[in-house]
């Protein structure tokens, strides 16, 4: 009875106390004792509903939230944004989302109140997040970005990498990194989060046990990453279209990935990054180099990684070789190890999916914190398989 009252709450959060009564006599609920106490689950479930808009929610991030959010048990999608989609139903776009999503229509960002809402995730290109923010963060209790605009500390440094200047610098600080397997307790204290790259979350959660430890060596890093072609956005590029991705495997952007300094802002030491282009729709694998420090094994670097991650839900760390396949729709990162002795090099692997753990799972794993909400609300552990 109870159970049923909380689902209800999850569905209409306008509901009569008429309305009440009659799914009670519905559900069989006959005692006004009973009743009562059905419509006092309901209103407390009521009361801790988030109204949400999504800023950018025509694109693959935006979609992806809508995706997950539909399983959210507190928040409430109320607004979403997409200038050049104005006017048009998200089903027509997207119609996997149809079922729970068939009537809202895309709005443009001034008409969207966000103002009035309890949470708002962005999911802009660098740079136009910082056009919108300075209006929202002090109308609306936490903003989530989704951009890179907000995750690196030296204003000085996004400019250098991201050829912009950065013209809000002075809003950097009032966002926490939204990496909770690393830094949980920054998150649980500021109220705004920077959700992370995707190549960089695939890096650093293998990597950075391993340094905190004192198990590999700080220089002679090598991150070795592919991502499917979902990483790249919606909008139509000549190099992610489907003639130039099939079949093919190619690396990019040598030396110059704009991710490479929140790796290694992160992890606190320089690297190697080459990242690279999948014939797949999405999910990422790294495969990450180092030298130990001392003598070590594969089970001592994985006994590294099962302790620093035992208490996470969403880091399933073995000795199997992680695949993107497994990793499908789910929020969870999978983790393994090597040695390789006749070279003395620790090879540590990572594959999550891009959209969610790398970037809409992993926003509301935050938003669930900075809430205080259930770090794991609306959130699928397992992937889709086959």
């Amino acid at each position: 009875m109870l159970v049923a009252a909380a689902a209800l709450a999850t569905e209409d959060v306008r509901i009569t106390f008429t309305e009440l009564f009659r799914h009670c006599r519905l559900a069989g609920i006959v005692e006004m004792s009973d009743a009562w106490s059905y419509i006092c689950v309901y209103s407390h479930a009521v009361s801790e509903q988030l109204s949400v808009g999504i800023v950018g929610a025509s694109g693959f991030t935006g979609a992806e939230l809508l995706r997950l959010l539909v399983n959210h048990p507190n928040m409430d999608v109320r607004a979403v944004t997409g200038d050049t989609q104005a006017g048009n139903k998200v089903a027509d776009l997207y119609p996997s989302l149809a079922p729970a999503y068939g009537d809202m229509t895309y709005v443009r960002y001034e008409d969207a109140g966000l103002e009035k809402l309890d949470l708002v995730f962005a999911c802009l290109p660098h740079r136009a997040s910082q056009e919108i923010v300075g209006g929202l963060i002090d109308h609306v209790a936490h903003v989530i970005d989704l951009s890179a605009d907000f995750r690196l500390n030296d204003p000085m440094v996004y400019e250098t990498w991201y050829e912009v200047p950065h013209v809000v610098p002075e809003l950097i600080d009032r966002f926490a990194y939204g990496l909770p397997e690393l830094f949980r307790d920054d998150i649980k204290a500021k109220k705004h989060v920077a959700v992370p790259g995707c190549y960089p979350q695939t890096a650093v959660l293998p990597l950075a046990p391993l340094l905190r430890a004192g198990v590999i060596a700080g220089t002679g890093i090598i991150i070795d990453a592919a991502s499917g072609a979902s990483g790249a956005g919606r909008a139509p590029k000549a190099n992610t279209t489907f003639c130039a991705v099939d079949e093919d495997f190619s690396a990019y952007a040598v030396g110059t990935h704009r991710h490479t300094p929140e790796i290694e802002q992160t992890l606190g030491t320089q690297v190697v990054f080459t990242p690279h282009l999948a014939p797949m729709n999405r999910g990422i694998l790294a495969t990450c180099y180092a030298k130990p420090t001392g003598a070590t094994s594969a089970d001592e670097i994985l006994s590294v990684l099962s302790d620093f991650y035992a208490d996470e839900p969403f880091v399933h760390v073995s000795d199997r070789l992680p695949t993107t396949k497994a990793t499908l729709g789910s929020n969870s990162a999978h983790i393994s190890a090597r040695y390789d002795e006749r070279t003395q090099t620790a090879m540590v692997f990572c594959a999550l999916d891009n959209l969610c753990k790398g970037s809409s799972g992993g926003a509301i794993q935050s938003a669930n914190i900075v809430a205080g909400l259930d770090e794991t609300a609306g959130l699928p552990l397992v992937g889709l398989m086959p």
